[in-house]
């Protein structure tokens, strides 16, 4: 497996090997010893599965604050996504700072994106189904989000009229938002 660590301090692309041939591909998504091997110690305790059906869904940015904030490893079962993590700890120096990557059934990539930071992701294609691992279970009351355009964080979306849940319409900008990480 390839570990590419990102500009944000935590946040790691996973390439897991494939081995393919005229059936298709095999190979492990996750392999608990192997990603001990490379400093990932993270105990997932629930999959989630999202599917969406056009392009242009955007999901995020999402979080969950302490002491219910989530680790997720995600990952994409077919279709393609854009996926973005923005850091939201407070004393970190790459607080407000967001990174970019594209996870698709084709490339086979996994993003670790840890505690203190929002995710969200907007689809590429149609029919794209998002699986991701989480370390704590999902919690109504420390659910929070940052609004998808806010200005002050410059995404480069690849979509400028995306479709939204109503929840994802009216998160607040980061510079309003709850956030309990250092």
């Amino acid at each position: 497996m390839r570990v590419t660590p990102l500009k944000l301090n935590g946040v790691i692309v996973l390439e897991p090997k494939s081995f393919g041939d005229h059936r298709g591909f095999f190979m492990e998504s996750f392999n608990e010893r192997l990603f001990k091997e490379h400093g990932i110690h993270f105990n997932f305790i629930q999959d989630n599965q999202s599917l969406s059906s056009e392009p242009g869904v955007l999901r995020g940015l999402h979080y969950q604050l302490n002491p219910k904030a989530q680790t997720k490893l995600i990952r994409v079962l077919t279709g393609a996504i854009y996926d973005v993590v923005v850091d939201i700890r407070r004393s970190s120096p790459t607080f407000g700072q967001w990174v970019g990557v594209i996870l698709s059934e084709y490339n086979k990539r996994q993003l670790l994106v840890p505690k203190g930071f929002a995710h969200g992701f907007c689809t590429l294609v149609p029919n794209t189904q998002v699986l991701y691992k989480v370390d704590e279970y999902y919690s109504p009351e420390h659910d929070h989000g940052i609004l998808w355009n806010d200005p002050a964080l410059g995404i480069d979306w690849p979509t400028s009229n995306p479709i939204l849940s109503d929840k994802d319409q009216y998160h607040p900008v980061l510079k309003d938002a709850e956030m309990n990480f250092e």
